[in-house]
């Protein structure tokens, strides 16, 4: 009974081929695998060679193993004494220019960005944020009225150029105009603005009765040119240097298409004196209500009285 539990039941038995002594002396005999039939058992026999590199012993720390130098410390806090720098000098810049908002906002001086047109900002240009809300609704329409001669003075020149291509006149009679024609753009469209749409938005904008009676008087004038324009009297150049009705009435004789492009002139500048009108109508209206014009007379006596002293 003692023997039966001598032997673990768990141990491997020795069945290891190469233990028996005939099976070792056989494996001897062999000679290395140079190559033969894959069924021939004895081809399958591989010597290891010399410079088998798994034979060669692993090591991570030999002398030529790539070392990674991580550079800690010195970098780092030089990085973040400039971005500590480049933080206080943004800090100075923006207290600076408060600064310069406060003083500008105190001695009453607005700064306007610059926004029209969209695609070449030249100008200030914010009806709904600078036009108190009861005050819109005159400024859109001279709004329009602005746009409306600048587009009287481009079509004009469309029209005068087309008189000059067509032969309507001699071609230094043609050249003369044309070159008027271009007059007329280049001092219209910013003399319109700052003559009588930049005092209006700005009277509007403060309420100043002195910019009012600015505007009244240059708007005047504004009526009186688009009159001009739309009658063209033979006065300079037989007047065929606008696009007004008397012109209109000569070249039809010449070129009827040139005689539409005029006819079509006239037009404009009619439909741009009725908007006129209605503006100076509508701003007189205000300026009239709420005392400005009291307050107008009050205001350049006062002048007066500064002057002569």
């Amino acid at each position: 009974m003692a023997n039966r539990y001598d032997r673990n039941p768990f141990d491997e038995e020795d069945v290891n081929p190469f233990s028996d002594p005939v099976v070792r002396a056989q494996m001897a005999n062999r000679t290395p695998y140079a190559g033969g039939s894959l069924h021939d058992p004895d081809s399958y026999n591989v010597a290891p060679t010399s410079n088998s590199r798994l034979s060669e012993p692993l090591s991570l720390n030999s002398a030529g193993d790539a070392t990674v130098e991580i550079p800690l410390g010195g970098d780092i806090k030089k990085k973040e004494r400039e971005l500590k720098e480049r933080e206080e000098q943004l800090r100075r810049r923006e207290q600076e220019l408060k600064r310069r908002e406060d003083a500008a906002s105190r001695a009453g001086i607005v700064i306007e960005e610059r926004n029209w047109p969209p695609f070449f900002p030249i100008i200030h240009h914010s009806i709904a944020k600078d036009i108190p809300a009861h005050l819109q609704r005159i400024q859109y329409t001279a709004y329009l009225s602005w746009l409306g001669i600048i587009l009287c003075l481009t079509w004009n020149f469309v029209a005068v150029t087309g008189a000059w291509i067509k032969k309507t006149v001699s071609s230094t009679y043609g050249v003369q105009i044309w070159f008027l024609a271009i007059i007329y753009i280049l001092a219209g469209v910013p003399g319109s603005y700052f003559l009588w749409y930049r005092p209006l938005y700005r009277a509007m904008r403060t309420e100043s009765a002195l910019k009012f009676g600015w505007f009244f008087l240059t708007y005047l004038l504004h009526i009186g040119f688009c009159i001009l324009a739309a009658v063209a009297p033979p006065i300079v150049f037989k007047g065929r240097s606008l696009a007004g009705i008397l012109p209109a009435i000569q070249i039809f004789g010449d070129s009827v298409i040139i005689g539409v492009f005029y006819i079509v002139g006239f037009a404009l500048f009619a439909l741009e004196i009725l908007l006129s009108l209605r503006v100076l109508q509508q701003v007189y209206s205000y300026f009239r209500g709420t005392g400005k014009a009291a307050e107008m007379k009050h205001q350049a006596a006062q002048s007066a009285v500064r002057t002569a002293l």
